[in-house]
């Protein structure tokens, strides 16, 4: 069997605020990858529900966090379509993606 691994890296201040996130796994090469946000979700098998790791480091403007969110959610989407075929429920995320899209672009467009 084949094993991939994924490494995070967190580089924390002192007042153990993230400053520094990286990354790499065995499947994306040598190269170390950075990020400013990760959202890590998992289904305990054992709890039956999920435990979530939300980081993001300050360099994370709020319009990005955003942007981030409901970009998450639109893979989410993507993903329920591949896992359950559900897409009456992938229809009804995209829409909310969608709205949710519409308001931040409103909001980029009155602080300029």
């Amino acid at each position: 069997m084949k094993k991939s691994e994924i490494r995070f890296s967190i580089a924390l201040d002192d007042k153990k605020v993230p400053e520094a996130i990286s990354w790499t796994a065995t499947d994306a090469g040598p190269d170390i990858h950075f990020a400013k946000a990760i959202n890590i979700a998992l289904w305990d098998r054992d709890e039956r529900g999920t435990m979530k790791i939300d980081l993001w480091t300050k360099e994370m403007p709020v319009d990005e966090m955003k942007r981030f969110c409901v970009d998450t959610m639109g893979a989410m989407a993507e993903s329920l379509v591949t896992a359950t075929n559900d897409t009456e429920m992938a229809t009804k995320m995209r829409n909310l993606c969608r709205e949710l899209t519409d308001y931040l672009n409103k909001q980029e467009a009155e602080q300029r």
